[in-house]
Order: structure tokens, then sequence, then C-alpha cells
């Protein structure tokens, strides 16, 4: 049976809650229903999570992020053709390519003594909503 009357913390909850009540005024059931929708499947693995948290680390630089951006604009790059853009010595673009591959963002092929540099294939749509969602 419902109360006569109801306190603060009855509402809080029954705002959060799916109530069926039958003719004499008896509470046949409750269903929690969640006030906001959930957004993923489930929780992050730790596994997962570290995974993510570098992926984030490396995107935390903004040279990083720009070297990354012109590594997605031009589909391939020689490491060579990052110094003028970014301004950064060879040393420098080598660290920063170095932490992006490292998160699994790009792959780098050698070829003589430069190495070119390109989206990982299967990172391609997160590399695009990260570059995009500026």
């Amino acid at each position: 049976m419902l109360p006569d009357r109801l306190t603060t913390v009855d509402v809080d909850i029954m705002q959060y809650t799916s109530t069926v009540v039958n003719v004499k005024g008896q509470l046949m059931n409750t269903i929690a229903t969640s006030c906001c929708p959930s957004i993923t499947e489930a929780p992050l693995s730790d596994t997962e999570a570290a995974a993510l948290a570098n992926t984030y680390a490396a995107l935390a630089d903004p040279v990083r992020v720009k070297l990354l951006s012109l590594i997605a604009a031009a589909g391939e790059l020689c490491s060579c053709d990052l110094l003028k853009p970014l301004a950064k010595s060879q040393p420098t673009i080598s660290h920063h390519t170095k932490i992006l591959a490292e998160a699994g963002l790009i792959t780098g092929e050698k070829r003589g003594r430069w190495t070119y540099w390109s989206v990982e294939p299967t990172r391609a749509s997160f590399v695009h909503d990260a570059l995009s969602s500026t």
C-alpha cells in the first residue's frame, strides 16, 4: 500500500522508478530506471583503461596533436617533412613520433635514413574523431 504522506527522500527515489499501482491503491511492482541512458555497454577493464589513458596522454601535447593532424591530412608523411611545419628539431620530432607510435596511433616505415609515418589503420576512426572534436 502507498504511504499517506511522501517524504522528500520518497519523492527523490520515486523520481527514478516506475511504479504500478492497482485500483485499490496497492503497490504492485516497482522497476528501477536510470535517470540517464548508459553510453557504454560495460565499464573498462584495468587493461583497457590503462591503454586509453596512454592514448590520451600521447594526445596531451599540442605538438603531437599537430603532428598527428599533419600525418592524417597527408595520408603518409616523411619525418623530414615535419621539421618545417612544426618548427622543431629532428630529435624532437623523433621523440614525439615515438610517443604517438607507442600509443598505437601512427606506424612508421623506414626508407633509407628517413621514416615515413601514417595513421595506424585500425585507429583511423579514433584519430578522425579526436582531430574533429576541436
